[in-house]
């Protein structure tokens, strides 16, 4: 995907100063790793009359695939669009929007002091997008540009030109240009319009978008007439931070009419009393769906297999209803430090009588494992290697045999939605594989009817509707003798 700042100058004011504001050498070709590929910087043109910087994202499509499965961060949004054909690589979106605010993040805030008075002072520029997705047409891509002073020239790109009966697509070739912008300001406009104009963002949005969007807005977004549309594209239409923004746009809006800060009108609470909930962290949704699954089960008697540092059975032992936990580790470092986490040593009888901790590999049979009416393997499979899974199945599910197994797992498909992770990285070093659904769904069924379990699958954490949720989750639970012969006749 590409993109050009352009501007002109004079001999007094050579347009070379645009290098110093964007904090990129017009004499070099720079690149810049990102997450998702790497961003070019380069300059087509650079005299003292005009000079034009290119941003260039050259992404990663082959990992975005393998990763993303064609949807979601790096994914087509259109469902039209193939798993190996999609518009990402090419159109501008989020991912260019995050290359920007990467790459140029002191010209965006307007800092710059080779030339301060120039990054303080409206240039004479022009922005080119060859290719932008525009869901709304031209129309909504004038009224989102021109109120913030853009004179704009938007061209619709043909569906084939070979087949002009065909009509337009949903790509536009935008040119922007003003005389009364500074270039942090154009910057800011491009960093939130473009996922808007896309309707789609590439990374799961949370409640820290909310204040990257009024800092990008700032000056600006409190008065725009289509403040609602931007607010809910820029937030994926999530209601609750729709809803926020706005409030807070309001309070903007209310200071600047009154002349005063904002800080002045929203007073009505203290700054100590501030109780807005953190979002609950992946570990501890996991550890709680696994606990109510337990709990759905009837089961009394559990094995953590692969417990680690022991949280999970720390979670278990409060909970009365559990009355025996095993946990089970192949690293004697890990049960070490899970029983100074449970501090076994000043732990009162009763309840350490609940608790064993003992080192065994999964790798092998064990009979000290059978006769439990749970089995848990939290995030346990991935640090296997692949050839080994069977010898795994068997010692859990065909020596073992609990009443109810659960596996949970990551859902590589939901990678895209984590900004800070690298592109075709998995999210622990030690992972040997991660899996998509259906990847899951096909050994867990598999698992499932070569030893006599019927198996259901509950997401855990927050389930997007084109990646699915962060973690899956595999409930096995094991076929009576009538259930078994049924199936059989």
């Amino acid at each position: 995907m590409f993109l050009t700042i352009g501007t002109t100058g004079t001999p007094e004011r050579p347009a070379t100063d645009l290098g110093f504001l964007l904090h990129k050498h017009p004499e070099k070709a720079q690149a810049f790793s990102t997450s998702y590929g790497t961003a070019h910087v380069l300059y087509p043109e650079a005299d003292a009359e005009r000079c034009t910087a290119a941003l260039l994202l050259e992404v990663d499509a082959v990992a975005l695939v393998r990763r993303g499965k064609g949807k979601g961060r790096g994914g087509a949004p259109d469902a039209a669009l193939a798993q190996y054909v999609n518009d990402r690589p090419y159109a501008a979106s989020s991912l260019l929007a995050v290359a920007l605010s990467s790459v140029f993040s002191s010209a965006m805030r307007g800092v710059c002091t080779a030339r301060p008075e120039r990054a303080t002072q409206p240039l004479p520029l022009r922005v080119e997008v060859p290719a932008l997705p525009a869901r709304g047409g031209p129309d909504l891509v004038r009224r989102l540009f021109e109120p913030l002073g853009w004179a704009v020239s938007v061209e619709p790109v043909a569906l084939d030109t070979a087949f002009p009966e065909w009509g337009d697509s949903r790509y536009v070739r935008l040119v922007l240009e003003s005389q009364a912008l500074t270039l942090a300001e154009a910057l800011r406009h491009l960093y939130v319009l473009l996922p808007v104009l896309d309707d789609a963002k590439h990374y799961w949005v949370a409640s820290d978008e909310v204040d990257k969007l009024l800092r990008a807005g700032e000056g600006w977004l409190p008065g725009h007439p289509e403040q609602k549309l931007i607010t809910s594209r820029y937030l994926s239409r999530r209601w609750s931070l729709t809803r926020q923004a706005m409030q807070r746009l309001e309070l903007v809006r209310l200071a600047e009419a009154d002349d005063s800060e904002v800080e002045e009108i929203d007073n009505a609470v203290e700054e100590d009393s501030e109780t807005e909930e953190k979002p609950t962290p992946l570990a501890v949704q996991r550890r709680d769906a696994i606990i109510a699954a337990l709990g759905e089960s009837g089961a009394a008697r559990v094995l953590d297999l692969g417990c680690g540092q022991g949280q999970l059975v720390q979670a278990l032992l409060k909970d009365p209803r559990f009355t025996e936990i095993v946990g089970v580790d192949v690293s004697m470092r890990a049960l070490t430090i899970a029983g100074r986490r449970l501090k076994l040593d000043r732990m009162g009888e009763r309840q350490a009588s609940r608790v064993t901790l003992q080192q065994g590999s999964l790798a092998y049979t064990d009979r000290r494992l059978k006769g439990y009416d749970a089995a848990v393997l939290s995030e346990v499979i991935e640090h296997l290697d692949l050839p080994r899974l069977p010898a795994l199945e068997y010692a859990v599910f065909g020596a073992a045999r609990p009443r109810t197994v659960l596996v949970t797992t990551p859902n590589v498909e939901y990678n895209v939605r984590w900004e800070s992770l690298p592109a075709g990285h998995v999210r622990h070093g030690d992972h040997r594989f991660e899996w998509t659904r259906e990847e899951f769904r096909t050994w867990a069924g598999t698992v499932a009817e070569r030893h006599g379990y019927d198996v259901e699958f509950r997401p855990v954490g927050p389930d997007d509707p084109e990646v699915g949720p962060p973690t899956q989750m595999a409930v096995f639970s094991i076929r009576t003798t009538n259930e078994k012969e049924a199936k059989a006749a």
